[in-house]
């Protein structure tokens, strides 16, 4: 892209899942458009993430409809790198408009006229419309309490690769949600000492009665459930992929030494402080499980399906002693701990977009992906319609609302240039003229 102002219709910022979703959407309804993506397509996949990981559904449904994982066995997860190689592949199906390379500075609404002026690292662009596909992982959180103290290595899951990375000695993982429950379990098979921070969090099987838990939520209708459970909107999900996938089984995790505690509190002269709130949180993970296998095997009664009993998914192993006498306090160096790992999440950020599309908190004004700024669309976050917004076929499902949507107003604008060239035209060749001449012309214009 030249340095010289460039216009497009609508531009989308970001060509990572949503990105690409809402590139294939816009070519089938004939929108002119222009992705931008100031890294690689799909990069946070690539970079962005731990060496190991694997996508945590199974390749027959984390995917878009278009196109299968041809060398992925579809119960299967599949590797970080071969699901970046995956979007780019389906990008290069419908030669998607990608330019790759350029980073969005600046979005503000022109003035007197419609659209917008795209400030980038490569020059000016109008935009009629921008759909921001950025993800909701666009820049990790340390919470405050994170010690200031030098003499220990604190880095956040985003930047761990693997166990070779940190230093000899125990570590401490805060978070227990997929990314802190995965990366702590393989620090332990690492030979480290592992603490892990347990807070609030749902517990799906990984399967139950020969189905993956992608396909009960899909059956009993939760990806498609509309609205949180009140308190519930940012529970973290303890599932894994890794290993083939298996349930995240957190007694399991201590009878394989890794040593539970409450959510973290405080650091304080170089120990850590923890709730007392670990057996309530296992307690709460426990319900959510049960109640899942509960649903499945109603659905099954109810239709009269033929899938094998599982009746040891119901069995538990009994709570370890560091659920029924929890560590309330750590010293830090007298447990060897050298490192700290903060898989403790994402917030959006959107300095760079300068128009009325955010709430006093700066998150996103929207309904479905249509922001209270005429124009500007939000794609790729969680509960932005439905549950599974943020997954992988969620998003695509939500970029052909969105699309649906442009095309609409691309239409709307389309007719009023059209009919404003017309009554020009007209004018133009005879102000004189009768309605029927003037209707002929209109017809030969069209």
């Amino acid at each position: 892209m030249t340095a010289e102002k460039t216009s497009i219709d609508t531009l989308v910022v970001g060509a990572g899942q949503a990105g690409v979703a809402m590139s294939e959407h816009l070519s089938t309804l004939g929108v002119p458009h222009l992705v931008l993506e100031r890294d690689r397509i799909a990069e946070r996949w690539r970079t962005g993430r731990w060496d190991s990981l694997v996508a945590n559904g199974p390749a027959w449904h984390d995917r878009f409809p278009g196109l299968e994982f041809d060398d992925v066995d579809p119960d299967a997860f599949a590797g970080k790198d071969r699901v970046a190689d995956y979007f780019e592949a389906y990008a290069r199906k419908f030669k998607a408009p990608i330019r790759t390379g350029v980073e969005v500075t600046s979005v503000v609404r022109n003035v007197g006229r419609p659209g917008f002026v795209v400030q980038t690292s490569q020059g000016v662009i109008e935009a009629n419309r921008v759909v921001v596909a950025t993800g909701p992982f666009q820049r990790p959180v340390i919470p405050p309490i994170a010690p200031k103290e030098g003499n220990i290595v604190q880095i956040h899951s985003a930047d761990y690769r693997n166990p070779q990375q940190l230093p000899e000695g125990a570590v401490l993982v805060v978070g227990a949600g997929s990314s802190g429950v995965q990366i702590a379990d393989e620090l332990q098979r690492a030979g480290k000492q592992v603490y892990l921070s347990v807070g609030p969090h749902d517990r799906p099987p990984r399967s139950y009665r020969n189905r993956d838990f992608c396909w009960w939520l899909g059956v009993l209708g939760e990806w498609d459930k509309e609205v949180a459970t009140p308190g519930r909107e940012h529970v973290t999900i303890a599932v894994s992929g890794a290993r083939g996938g298996h349930t995240i089984d957190f007694r399991v995790l201590a009878k394989q030494g890794i040593t539970l505690t409450g959510l973290t509190k405080s650091f304080n002269d170089g120990r850590v402080a923890f709730e007392v709130d670990l057996a309530a949180n296992l307690a709460q993970g426990d319900e959510n499980y049960l109640s899942l296998l509960n649903a499945a095997d109603a659905y099954i009664a109810r239709n009269g399906l033929d899938l094998p009993e599982e009746p040891a998914a119901r069995h538990t192993l009994p709570d370890p002693q560091c659920v029924t006498h929890p560590l309330l306090e750590l010293d830090l160096v007298a447990a060897g701990v050298s490192s700290i790992v903060w898989a403790t999440g994402y917030a959006v950020d959107y300095s760079w977009l300068n128009v009325n599309a955010l709430d006093a908190k700066g998150k996103p004004s929207h309904q479905r992906g249509v922001s209270s700024e005429p124009g500007i669309y939000f794609l790729g976050l969680p509960w932005l319609s439905r549950r599974g917004s943020s997954f992988i076929w969620g998003v695509w499902h939500d970029a052909k609302h969105i699309a649906d949507h442009i095309a609409t107003q691309h239409k709307y604008l389309a007719y009023g240039d059209a009919s404003q060239r017309q009554a020009e035209a007209r004018q133009k060749a005879r102000p004189d003229a009768s309605p029927a001449d003037s209707q002929q012309l209109a017809d030969l214009l069209n």
